[in-house]
């Protein structure tokens, strides 16, 4: 790391938990390509969607610890 990079970091440990975070949020969007973007706002769109079906009853749910053994026992379905 740069002392330039070496700076910033020291800089950056003395702001706040959440100025931190949005710190975080700016330099990571920095590293996006249109392609990134897209995929993000897909997934965004599919994660509202199924919470709007959870919301209305349309969506079943199923335990953390049976997908977890599923998971373990090598089922995908």
């Amino acid at each position: 790391m740069s002392p330039q990079a070496k700076r910033v970091l020291h800089d950056a440990l003395a702001l706040s938990p959440v100025e931190r975070a949005e710190l975080v949020e700016e330099l990571l969007g920095s590293l996006a390509t249109p392609e990134t973007r897209a995929r993000d706002e897909r997934w965004a769109a599919e994660a509202e969607a199924r919470v709007t079906a959870f919301d209305r009853g349309e969506l079943a749910t199923i335990p953390a610890a049976e997908v977890f053994t599923r998971r373990q026992e090598g089922d995908r379905t």
